[in-house]
């Protein structure tokens, strides 16, 4: 393992100077000793950059237009949060609001499940649960739309769900509920510490099902 020499173009820098690079790049040739110089600055990484990383991709769809609907996906965002903050909801609830729909427009059919992989290992398993199933939920609301997959009753196989009276109040009151021009929308900088506390919470291994 060994430090790139100051001002090597071929290398990526380091986060930090006392960081090292492993060698060599290739994954298979790795030894254990590289893995766990990874592993340790991984950690510090995470801890300083991964928040960031959450926060910048949604703030770069700040100015993005509206295919339709009368605020952008970032404002949409930004008004769920700011109405759960506002009702007196707890932080990480705040920053589920914030994140529900960070993957709208990167990957619309399952920006559900998205936000989940995102933010569900920081978050409890009724947050989890919510981010997985709210796109679904949504359907509740959608009762003209003409495309045959989006079904009214879908939300209805997890009736009796542990999380499914939260997940369906979450939709109805911060989700279709914070579509409109005129609603608070607090900057995004009140909420960037909730984000980074929330993203310095140890992460949890959760896999994505259907129930």
């Amino acid at each position: 393992m060994t430090r790139a020499f100051p001002g090597d173009p071929t290398r990526s820098p380091l986060l930090r100077p006392e960081m090292a690079h492993v060698e060599p790049p290739e994954m298979e040739l790795l030894r254990r000793a590289d893995w766990m110089r990874l592993r340790e600055q991984r950690r510090d990484f995470d801890a300083e950059l991964q928040a960031a990383h959450v926060l910048r991709l949604l703030e770069v769809s700040a100015a993005d237009p509206s295919f339709g609907y009368q605020v952008n996906n970032f404002r949409h965002c930004v008004q769920a949060a700011t109405a759960a903050l506002q009702d007196g909801r707890d932080e990480e609830y705040v920053v589920v609001a914030l994140l529900h729909d960070v993957g709208f427009t990167l990957c619309p059919t399952s920006h559900g499940s998205f936000a989940a992989a995102l933010v569900g290992p920081y978050v409890s398993e009724a947050g989890h649960w919510l981010l997985t199933h709210h796109q679904i939920f949504l359907d509740h609301h959608c009762h003209d739309h003409p495309d045959v997959e989006v079904d009214p009753a879908a939300r209805e196989r997890w009736h009796g769900h542990p999380h499914f009276a939260t997940t369906a109040e979450f939709v109805a009151r911060f989700d279709q509920g914070t579509l409109r021009p005129g609603l608070p929308e607090a900057p995004l900088s009140v909420f960037a510490p909730m984000v980074r506390r929330v993203f310095a919470r140890p992460p949890q291994r959760r896999a994505l099902r259907d129930g």
